[in-house]
């Protein structure tokens, strides 16, 4: 369901531009008004018939590409590319193949693209250090994973952070009685918190009643104290949306609130000045000092699809928001931001080299340098995003749809630290030869 947010949410959906024919015109509607689940209908009749031609193929592998099902993505962008295609048609082929693990197809395919853009990052990356996957895959471990327990089946559960206070924050589709998002055939996420208990086990989930609305709510960041709050919304529950009057839809921005914690209960829910029905403002991460706020956007100014920003907060007052640069940014998709101590940021992206699919990539804000790959096993060929760490707790977060739904996971450091002891003799002083030590 991070389709909701960096694809429909944000409002980047491809432009069907040119190729356009009388037969596809259904399907073109759906797709351009970002209701890909009915758009794949349409167009999988055209093209399983004998009106398929490189438009409708395109067009086809694009709706599944904005809704994540690499797989059928890659079938229908190698029809496309029988004909000559545009340049991200290519990439976002090579990204499919990616997430099958099929990496020497991905690299002919983005071959293919940096002819077409030699100055774009991902192609002088690619062109520097085409076949970088073995030594990724050859990093030293960084944490252990394991399940939570508190997934639902068949759902989408992700944007997991844990508060100071032991209270586990994170958005899910599982609320059934929820109206259905229409775009992509799921009910609207809601936010749920459970308990972190003393041995490290999580509580059944409950929903936050008081923040949660008809439309998607979250994700979350909650201050250091726990009492501070500023979470993600729909922009359709407070009229932050435009009308799109040709085809008839209502385009909600997604926007950014702010909410305090009285007598147990979140109140004097606040829209941020920056919000805007012109672009998306999503993801929200506090710094654990309070005076920072990072965020995703596809707000002017960015380097490509969305980046990540961040502005300074001061009570209920905001700065300019900054964009954090081409060394967290690029031409692809960044999203998911999550601070931590001493300036270390993880964020997820897909336009730096990964597995396939979106990876979660580190980067410490003190230091001018690239951001870092986490490796496996937090990333794979499917989509790693939403990693967040709580320091205290020297445990962390993040999702992935590698088991086929976005699920949460558990992520713990490796401990890398070796001693050397020697064992004496109490009395003598004398080094022991052969001593064990636990």
């Amino acid at each position: 369901m991070k389709k909701i947010y960096i694809a429909a949410c944000l409002f980047l959906a491809i432009a069907s531009g040119y190729g356009q024919n009388k037969s596809s015109e259904k399907a073109d509607k759906l797709y351009d008004s970002y209701q890909y689940v009915a758009a794949i209908e349409e167009y999988l009749k055209l093209a399983e018939g004998r009106k398929g031609d490189s438009h409708v193929y395109r067009q086809l592998a694009d709706s599944y590409y904005n809704v994540f099902n690499m797989g059928e993505a890659a079938r229908w962008y190698a029809k496309a590319a029988e004909s000559s295609q545009d340049a991200e048609t290519y990439y976002r082929y090579a990204q499919a193949l990616r997430s099958q693990g099929k990496y020497q197809e991905a690299n002919r395919q983005m071959d293919r693209f940096a002819a077409l853009l030699p100055n774009d990052q991902r192609a002088k990356d690619h062109k520097a250090n085409p076949d970088y996957i073995p030594s990724l895959s050859s990093k030293d471990r960084l944490f252990d994973i394991s399940e939570t327990g508190i997934n639902s089946k068949d759902q989408s559960d992700f944007g997991a952070v844990l508060s100071n206070d032991n209270i586990l924050y994170f958005v899910s589709t599982r609320n059934n009685s929820n109206r259905t998002d229409k775009w992509v055939k799921q009910p609207y996420l809601d936010i749920f918190q459970s308990v972190r208990n003393a041995d490290g086990t999580l509580s059944e989930p409950k929903a936050v009643g008081e923040l949660n609305t008809a439309f998607h709510d979250g994700p979350v960041t909650v201050s250091a104290d726990g009492n501070t709050m500023f979470f993600a919304r729909d922009g359709l529950n407070d009229g932050n949306f435009d009308r799109d009057r040709k085809n008839n839809v209502k385009i909600g921005q997604q926007g950014l609130y702010r909410a305090t914690r009285v007598d147990g209960r979140w109140t004097n829910i606040q829209a941020l000045p920056f919000n805007s029905k012109s672009y998306s403002v999503t993801h929200p991460s506090l710094s654990p000092d309070g005076k920072t706020l990072y965020f995703t956007s596809n707000m002017p100014g960015g380097h490509g699809d969305s980046d990540i920003w961040k502005v300074s907060v001061d009570g209920s007052n905001y700065g300019k928001p900054q964009n954090l640069g081409s060394n967290v940014n690029t031409a692809g998709k960044e999203g998911f931001p999550s601070i931590g101590e001493n300036g270390i940021l993880y964020f997820a992206s897909s336009g730096k080299q990964g597995f396939g699919g979106l990876d979660v990539f580190r980067a410490d804000l003190n230091r001018d340098g690239e951001a870092v790959n986490l490796g496996k096993p937090v990333n794979s060929e499917k989509d790693d995003f939403s990693f967040s760490f709580n320091t205290a707790k020297n445990e962390g977060y993040f999702s992935s749809n590698r088991n086929g739904t976005d699920d949460i996971m558990k992520a713990v450091p490796v401990c890398r630290v070796e001693a050397i002891a020697m064992v004496k003799d109490g009395k003598t002083g004398r080094a022991l030869a052969g001593a064990g030590v636990s």
